[in-house]
């Protein structure tokens, strides 16, 4: 098969690849759409680089069923599918609290496990017990369906904040995911300012309905906050960036009882957190990553309900020939969510 293949930091190459094999309790799956993750491309120019080399990397995948294993039940070959893609114990603490976003035995498609970019891709054994493998319906497309896990990630974040109706939530981050964040917040019926540095991902966000936009290289991001709530300060706020000096200068616009998510994956480092802050405020710190079964679950069926809409995320379609393309576009900024699509694409619906 075809397939971009990860060497090293920024050394992928687009070659042909043993095709994968299902083995008992298995799946293959023909992979149609897979989404491009912004850690896929942090991972892709050597930030975090397994050394497990080489590999595939992309881990939101929606295709066709190539092939079953045996044992396998329920699925037939050609059935339209998406795929929950983190590959769980089911038997740890964490699992057994179907937390499983923290399994301590988890692996992933495209963390651990060849991915998704490349035109088949091995679903294992975990995840199709888990339940993990669904089938799709003429209601929601390939391209529709692979967005489920990421805007699933955000319903994760959703939960740890307790996010409801009438909340004012600040977004800080007007990439693909701080989108979704958006999405998710005002589907919940929240007030939400978005936070960027780059016009056309505010303007994005005014179109999918931002109650405020904010350039923060413009003004004082202080000010302007504290402008919007009265000088309250919002109710929950979203760091949706990765720039650890970021995450510490937003936390005082964080309103009392609010609270304040750390949802981009800083590098370790050091910062500063004042405890009687934290204290008299009744301050909630709190981080998430990735998601739970029931959230892509949810998602799914929200997109499919046409509930939140997620088709206006995808600004690029690649395919794996123009691989490199894809990786350039996120580098500089120009790309807000790219696909990459394998095989014929009739339509945008199946």
């Amino acid at each position: 098969m075809k397939a971009a293949v990860v060497y090293g930091a920024d050394d992928i190459r687009i070659e042909d690849y043993p095709d994968p094999v299902a083995g008992p309790g298995e799946v293959v799956v023909a992979t149609k759409v897979a989404g491009i993750c912004g850690k896929d491309v942090k991972t892709m120019l050597g930030q975090g680089l397994t050394e497990d080399l080489p590999t595939i990397l992309g881990h939101d995948v929606s295709g066709e069923i190539s092939a079953l294993g045996e044992g396998v039940q329920g699925f037939s070959v050609g059935e339209p599918v998406v795929v929950y893609p983190m590959a769980v114990c089911g038997n740890c603490h964490y699992c057994l609290q179907k937390r499983y976003n923290l399994c301590e035995q988890a692996i992933g498609i495209g963390h651990g496990l060849d991915g998704a970019f490349a035109e088949y891709v091995r679903v294992p054994k975990e995840i199709i017990a888990l339940g993990g493998l669904i089938k799709l319906d003429d209601e929601i497309s390939f391209e529709d369906a692979v967005m489920a896990e990421p805007l699933s990630c955000t319903f994760a974040a959703a939960r740890a904040n307790k996010m409801k109706e009438d909340q004012t939530v600040l977004i800080i981050g007007g990439g693909s995911i701080g989108l979704m964040h958006l999405k998710t917040a005002k589907w919940t019926g929240c007030k939400v300012i978005v936070v960027d540095i780059v016009d056309m991902r505010l303007a994005m966000a005014g179109q999918m309905g931002a109650d405020h936009l904010i350039n923060s290289a413009a003004v004082n991001l202080h000010e302007e906050v504290m402008n919007i709530t009265q000088g309250r300060g919002a109710d929950v706020v979203i760091i949706s960036v990765d720039i650890p000096d970021v995450i510490e200068s937003c936390l005082p616009l964080v309103a009392k009882g609010g609270v304040c998510n750390v949802f981009g994956a800083a590098s370790a480092t050091e910062g500063t957190v004042d405890p009687s802050w934290l204290h008299q405020q009744e301050i909630t710190l709190t981080g998430t990553s990735a998601s739970t079964l029931a959230d892509f679950q949810k998602c799914l069926q929200l997109i499919r309900e046409e509930a939140i809409i997620v088709s206006d995320l995808i600004s690029h379609r690649f395919t794996l020939d123009s691989f490199d393309k894809a990786v350039e576009s996120a580098k500089s900024l120009e790309m807000v969510r790219g696909v990459i699509t394998c095989g014929e694409m009739v339509s945008v619906s199946f």
